[in-house]
């Protein structure tokens, strides 16, 4: 006879343990810990286990000669090339983003591109009321669109619904408001969202629909709830943007039917999010004549090359301990940088504020980027702008020497696209066309500080 075995859960944070207490160890939470029956496999219990014949899988080879997944267009371009080309039926996508972005307009806006072009779809609301929902379709004149709609919680209902319909693409706004009867614990909670998020996505494999599942982020970015959710489904989106400005991207973080790094860029209007098809142009509208601390960095984000501006900031601290404050970029990478500019230039920046930002609200997360925020950096610290017309990219290793980045001739032609004349690159790696640009080729961090700004 099987060992029973009782253990207890947190609600929270799914931590378990042996003993049931009013308050979790790890979470800090209370009246949060239930209890759990199972059956352990020693024993008796393991003997019948293998006793059991299951039934013989069937095994292929990986030459497959499958078609690949047909694909339906949104008609938003931006949303097709982070998708992967377009939505693959029986797919599950979860789409992540702070508290008004936009998450909620972009798939409005999506269910009504899928709806006029044949898929039946439904949008169900857990965060607003039908009226709210249909006001928002109206401000962005989508109200012809043929989209069902509908504000419910309960899962049960919502799958029961969703079952007698047949719809061919579901989005859940947001997998946090849903309620499963079959799990004791509030809507949001670690064990609700993966109940949710699980039936939803089985449910979409077994019956042949897409579903779209709207997700919450923490203050650290990351979609709130448990990681085992991002596991589940296909695809996984991001939406970012600041507050203070218009541009939106879409970023794709993982993707089994398409490039995982792929950008989508929007624009937010009156009317609505709007399709950016030149993100470089876009970045660099408000750029003016080129001033100390301002480096153009030609970048890619996926398969687009983009074009940003770094905009550096270095001034004496009055503090004991000086400022290091950045946007859009990574912390950590710029307190390398300092200590490389320091260790094998001979150049400080002990006593000295240093501030970072990538303009527009963009976020940079390639290596590539690594020399540009150098050229930002010693120009804000001299006083001195780079050339007009020059743009910057190659990563620098804490030895000090220039690492090549890749795709370095699309850098190159999206560059000479927007009227720069010359490039600061490493030297090495795939030789490739300059097509008119002048482009200046280093070895070392040393060699690039002593020729544009005259030290090293």
């Amino acid at each position: 006879m099987a060992k029973s075995t009782t253990t207890f859960t947190c609600s929270a944070c799914a931590a378990s343990s042996t003993k049931w207490s009013g308050r979790c160890d790890s979470c800090g939470e209370w009246n949060t810990i239930t209890q759990d029956t199972g059956l352990s496999t020693s024993g008796p219990a393991k003997k019948s286990l293998g006793s059991k014949r299951g039934s013989s899988i069937e095994l292929t080879d990986l030459a497959t000669k499958e078609a690949p997944p047909p694909r339906t267009k949104s008609g938003l371009d931006e949303l097709d090339r982070v998708l992967g080309g377009g939505l693959v039926p029986a797919s599950a996508i979860l789409v992540g983003g702070d508290p008004g972005i936009g998450k909620s307009t972009l798939l409005l806006q999506a269910a009504a591109e899928f709806a006029r072009r044949g898929l039946k779809t439904i949008y169900v609301s857990g965060e607003e009321a039908s009226a709210q929902v249909r006001m928002r379709a109206q401000r962005l004149g989508l109200t012809d669109a043929p989209v069902k709609l509908a504000a419910e919680t309960n899962l049960r209902d919502i799958l029961t619904t969703l079952e007698a319909e047949k719809p061919q693409l579901a989005i859940i706004d947001s997998i946090q408001t849903m309620w499963s009867d079959i799990v004791d614990s509030a809507p949001g909670s670690v064990s609700q969202v993966r109940s949710a998020a699980h039936e939803l996505t089985t449910f979409a494999k077994r019956h042949g629909m897409s579903v779209v599942l709207v997700g919450h982020v923490t203050k650290d970015g990351q979609i709130a709830g448990p990681r085992v959710v991002e596991h589940m489904v296909d695809t996984v989106l991001y939406f970012e943007g600041e507050r203070g400005h218009q541009f939106r991207i879409l970023r794709a973080v993982k993707n089994r039917f398409g490039p995982s790094d792929e950008i989508g860029v929007f624009e937010m209007t009156g009317g609505g999010l709007e399709q950016v098809t030149n993100p470089s142009a876009l970045f660099l509208s408000e750029r003016g004549t080129p001033s100390p601390g301002s480096v153009v960095f030609a970048g890619v984000e996926g398969t687009r090359p983009v074009l940003v501006e770094l905009q550096a900031l270095v001034a004496p601290s009055p503090h004991s301990q000086p400022r290091r404050t950045v946007v859009g970029w990574d912390g950590g990478r710029l307190a390398m940088i300092l200590a490389v500019l320091e260790a094998r230039c001979g150049i400080p920046f002990t006593g000295l504020d240093v501030y970072l930002n990538v303009a527009g609200g963009m976020k940079i997360s390639e290596p590539a980027a690594d020399l540009a925020v150098a050229a930002a950096l010693l120009s804000a610290r001299e006083d001195t702008a780079l050339p007009e017309g020059a743009v910057v990219f190659g990563e620098i290793s804490l030895s000090g020497a220039l690492r090549p980045a890749p795709q370095t001739e699309n850098r190159l032609k999206e560059a000479q696209k927007l009227g720069f004349t010359s490039a600061i690159a490493p030297l090495g790696g795939k030789q490739v066309e300059a097509s008119g640009m002048k482009l200046n080729q280093m070895g070392d961090l040393t060699a690039f500080v002593g020729e544009m700004f005259g030290a090293g």
